[in-house]
């Protein structure tokens, strides 16, 4: 096995036990207070800054967004109902991506969310397949 392959396995297993792990009442309290709202974010993008990400990309109905580490789907499912786009979630913990897929279910915009479990180096897309691209939170 590659040196390539095995770092993104430990990478993939890292994270994985990372977003499987429950969230308790203290990170939802910390959660509203620093974000403004209990929203399952996964990162440190604001409500506000995920607004004007919405502006900026120039988002709306029919559009189709690519959220690159997308984690448990903060902050793509959030520009996927507030604009009306659709997104597609790429990120390689699968609980992560389950977690955001029961999220889209509840906020009735399953119909508009597409989860790929991939890295950023292998998107499973041809080119030109999306309006628009964000990755918000990614750093590793």
């Amino acid at each position: 096995m590659s040196p390539t392959t095995n770092r993104l396995r430990e990478t993939a297993a890292r994270f994985t036990e990372r977003y499987s792990e429950p969230r308790g009442d203290a990170g939802a309290a910390i959660q509203r207070e620093v974000m403004g709202a209990n929203i399952g974010v996964n990162g440190y993008t604001t409500i506000a800054q995920a607004d004007r990400l919405a502006r900026v990309l120039r988002l709306r109905r029919g559009m189709r967004l690519l959220d690159i580490g997308a984690g448990n789907g903060w902050p793509g499912i959030r520009l996927a109902r507030e604009t009306g786009c659709r997104v597609v979630l790429a990120d390689l913990p699968r609980p992560a991506l389950l977690v955001a897929s029961r999220r889209a279910l509840k906020q009735r915009i399953a119909a508009r969310l597409q989860a790929v479990q991939s890295t950023a180096t292998a998107l499973p897309f041809a080119p030109a397949s999306f309006d628009a691209i964000s990755h918000t939170d990614v750093m590793c």
